[in-house]
């Protein structure tokens, strides 16, 4: 697709955030790749929502990491995304927010348990919290090494990306994948309310256990596996 229609796609899917709740001030970001031309689409760093104009959409190379068109600075979460684009290959588009309840489970450095089939819908077992960054990670390539310990996160776990598109960065926040900028944006408004229901589940019974692992595939597999029936 062209670059002009890149960033509407990006512009779009970013006004999706303050729309959904997810983000308060300028504190998130969407990007999508187009692994054909080899660049990905992000929204401008410090830019308000209510200022934001697609032509402020800033495009990147995916192999040098470059703006290659916009008169914008791109976000400051840039190399975290360019990381992701890299190491999950399946994947379109990211999102990046500081939606409280998310927030605060990486906060508290805990994974999301796997408690219902809301959460089953989406992620395909829990949603794995990173490792904190040393602080010569922080030091030297914050934002980059912040991509590097997700990528690590899920290798280490053995946790498929495509399955579970979803994290939490210890001390941090979530970053939320998909297929594309827009399915990112939905998996983003779906980890929130799946952490904010968490929350909820262990305050009414501390002892709660994950979800039955044959209900979390009837569920999961009903809208993603090979024999999918759900929708339309």
């Amino acid at each position: 697709m062209s670059y002009t229609e890149l960033k509407e796609r990006v512009y779009q899917a970013n006004m999706q955030l303050p729309a959904l709740d997810l983000v308060v001030f300028t504190w998130g970001n969407v990007s999508e790749v187009d692994r054909e031309a080899g660049v990905f689409a992000i929204k401008p760093s410090g830019v308000e929502y209510d200022k934001l104009k697609p032509e402020d959409i800033v495009v990147v190379s995916l192999e040098t990491g470059e703006k290659v068109s916009g008169d914008l600075n791109p976000s400051s979460d840039t190399a975290t995304h360019l990381v992701l684009y890299r190491e999950f290959p399946n994947i379109g588009g990211v999102v990046h927010t500081h939606s409280p309840w998310a927030v605060s489970w990486a906060q508290a450095t805990r994974f999301l348990p796997a408690y219902g089939t809301t959460h089953a819908d989406t992620f395909y077992g829990n949603v794995p919290c990173t490792r904190k960054l040393t602080d010569q990670e922080i030091a030297e390539a914050y934002e980059k090494n912040t991509g590097l310990v997700i990528v690590e996160t899920f290798k280490n776990g053995q946790i498929d990306p495509d399955a579970v598109p979803g994290v939490l960065v210890a001390g941090h926040g979530p970053f939320t994948w998909g297929a594309n900028c827009f399915k990112a944006v939905e998996n983003s408004k779906v980890l929130e309310e799946c952490c904010k229901m968490a929350v909820r589940t262990e305050q009414i019974n501390p002892d709660i256990n994950r979800i039955e692992q044959g209900l979390l595939d009837k569920h999961y597999l009903r809208k993603h596996g090979k024999d999918a029936y759900y929708g339309q």
